[in-house]
């Protein structure tokens, strides 16, 4: 049995994090819905994976209006995932496994069911309760006008009445209203909220919206026609999105997760200008970041090029490790998106329904798990990314849940199909997701019986081995130690690069095989490679010199 090394205080650096979207990872209640039990249940099949830790989605109490992203209580857990002695109970196991354990929190807004907010409507205007959020009167001589002119991010206006007239700012949906970070009595809640989880053993949290929480309360209009993180021309700082005082509230937390003996970490989901992400990762503010920039970057090797140099070069500015993702429950499945002729992500949750080819997706999505593990930095895995699976497009629109499906007006289908439960054993649905043979959540293709644990564990060459096999080769080579690495040359639409003692990443990305580099012995390929060692397209190679 492996435990945490409680000396290995750098472990963030060079992590790969395994993120869990807990309301369809495993259900073991028997409701349809992932619970704790689950999870606790799948902890070994985690530590066969070679995962350092898992990222738990919201699983607190919430209407569910956007997922869990809208809490009614930051300190207990939704009941329909269990309990909080059964949340202590999978964080000890986990650490007995030697994996950590970051959950998710939710700082710019709360769900309208938070009894702060069920307060601030009983209160009246001007009240320390509002004060808490974002209340204003509206504009004309009636005030029946919103005060500015600011854009949701799921679609339609930004602000909703109430029955006294003010109205209440949500950047998201109307049950997520934002909090007001000038006001202190929200900076003290959260940093006792932050206390509450690393006392009971929690190892970080991943910060959502962090770059959205503090804003002009002036409340200046944007002059935009729908939500944009960027300010218009001539407006010099956005007034709601990656505005500077942000990191007084980041170096107020980092300190909070540096008192504790085996130091908390932080990881932030920053949407921000070009050359902003830096600084939030100064040595006094967060650890890491995600790269959405990798993310979605289309699968094109000068492309890819740009964006690794970039992120390695803005990041060695602060010391911070480089990040490297390939999904997650915000975005299309890139299985899906490697098998279409646009291979990167272009407006977000609309890169939906175009034509894709799986079989070429998968070749490209097993090339691009490798070259992800062969960066230097840490990783991110998104739940059923390495068994394969693909977006599900045709979830009946009666069954959709994402927020985005009824705010845009039923033209954006939304998230849930990366989100679908996951498929574990067997050949008909529920595929073992629940215990009692349940409905899930959301549907389950019927051909996802090739894709279950079970199917890949039994097939030497699945996508499960694959990531498996490279997850080892991470942390068994010493030269995927480290920040070491060098780019070599290499043929047009083709990437090679050099880490330390030996090890090089070879991906081909062109339409032509391409011949291997010269005394180098191959390791791991993410496909079969071609006669003399040439590399096939759509292929990845982990290689040793000779």
């Amino acid at each position: 049995m492996s435990t945490l090394n409680s000396s290995d205080a750098d472990w963030w650096r060079s992590a790969v994090i395994y993120q869990v979207y807990i309301r369809s990872f495993a259900d073991g209640d028997g409701d349809g819905t992932g619970d704790i039990a689950g999870l606790r249940s799948r902890l070994p099949y985690l530590a066969y994976l070679g995962v350092d830790a898992i990222w738990i989605n919201p699983w607190y109490p919430s209407p569910l209006a956007d997922g869990g992203y809208d809490v009614s209580d930051y300190r207990d857990i939704h009941p329909a995932y269990g309990t909080l002695d059964q949340a202590e109970q999978l964080i000890t196991e986990a650490h007995e496994l030697g994996i950590r354990v970051i959950l998710d929190i939710v700082p710019n807004h709360t769900s309208d069911q938070h009894a702060w907010f069920q307060q601030a409507l009983a209160a009246r205007p001007g009240s320390p309760e509002r004060d808490r959020f974002v209340f204003r009167d509206g504009k004309g001589e009636d005030g029946s006008l919103p005060p500015n002119d600011w854009h949701a991010a799921f679609g339609g206006p930004t602000w909703t009445r109430t029955d006294d007239g003010q109205w209440y700012l949500h950047l998201f949906a109307p049950e997520q209203p934002d909090l007001n970070w000038d006001n202190p009595e929200v900076r003290a809640e959260f940093e006792s909220i932050l206390r509450f989880w690393f006392d009971l053993g929690v190892d970080g949290f991943r910060i959502d919206v962090a770059h959205g929480m503090i804003k002009d309360l002036a409340l200046p209009d944007l002059g935009l026609t729908e939500f944009s993180v960027l300010a218009r021309e001539g407006q010099e700082n956005h007034p709601h999105w990656d505005r500077d005082g942000i990191h007084d509230i980041f170096r107020s937390w980092r300190a909070i997760a540096d008192g504790y003996e085996d130091r908390r970490v932080f990881v932030a989901e920053a949407h921000v200008r070009p050359g902003r992400l830096p600084d939030y990762l100064r040595p006094d503010e967060l650890h890491t970041a995600f790269n959405f920039d990798f993310l979605k970057c289309p699968l094109e090797a000068d492309k890819l090029r740009t964006v690794i140099d970039r992120t390695i070069t803005d990041l060695a500015t602060v010391g911070a490790p480089a990040t490297w993702v390939l999904s997650n429950h915000d975005e299309t499945r890139h299985v899906t998106r490697y098998g279409r002729a646009h291979t990167g992500v272009t407006t977000p949750m609309r890169d939906q329904g175009h034509p894709t080819d799986l079989a070429l997706g998968t070749r490209r999505a097993r090339a691009a798990a490798l070259l992800m593990l062969a960066l230097p930095g840490g990783a991110y895995i998104y739940q059923g990314e390495e068994l394969g699976l693909y977006e599900v497009e045709d979830i009946p629109e009666a069954l959709l849940q994402d927020p985005t499906w009824e705010r845009s007006g039923h033209t954006v289908r939304g998230r849930d199909g990366c989100r679908v439960p996951l498929p574990w054993t067997g050949d008909t649905p529920p595929f073992g997701f629940s215990t009692t043979g349940a409905t899930p959540w959301l549907p389950q293709p019927e051909d996802w019986k090739s894709y279950t644990a079970e199917a890949n564990q039994a097939d030497p060459h699945s996508m499960l081995r694959l990531y498996r096999a490279a997850l080892r080769l991470r942390r068994t080579h010493p030269g995927l130690r480290g920040d070491h690495f060098r780019w070599l040359d290499s043929p047009d639409g083709t990437l090679l690069f050099e880490r330390g003692d030996g090890l090089l990443c070879a991906v081909n990305l062109s339409g032509r095989p391409v011949p291997p580099p010269d005394t180098c012995t191959p390791l791991l390929p993410s496909g079969p490679l071609g006669a003399g060692g040439f590399l096939p397209p759509d292929t990845t190679v982990l290689l040793q010199r000779d």
